[in-house]
């Protein structure tokens, strides 16, 4: 399940976009999170990216931000509060 963002604690100004069938999330005019149908997008560093495709299948390289992301399937592998860990992480890192 994808946290509600806007409760998110330590996450500033952001802004949505519709783009087709996904929501991007911008910090500024850069994109930190990608909601897909049946998937979600967040950028990472990417040693952090292959400790996560390494332990989770339900984790793998995002098609949106390539090797600097991954992609998850809320499958329950990851919880809620870790997946909004990353989303923040994914906030922070951004410019």
């Amino acid at each position: 399940m994808v946290p509600d963002i806007s409760k998110i604690s330590g996450i500033g100004d952001f802004t949505a976009k519709n783009d087709s069938s996904r929501t991007l999330y911008l910090k500024g005019a850069s994109v930190f999170l990608v909601i897909n149908p049946n998937t979600i997008e967040i950028r990472c560093d990417q040693r952090l990216g292959e400790n996560l495709k390494a332990k989770y299948e339900s984790v793998m390289e995002s098609r949106y931000f390539g090797r600097g992301g991954i992609e998850i399937v809320p499958a329950g592998q990851l919880s809620t509060e870790e997946i909004a860990d990353l989303i923040r992480l994914s906030y922070n890192i951004t410019e």
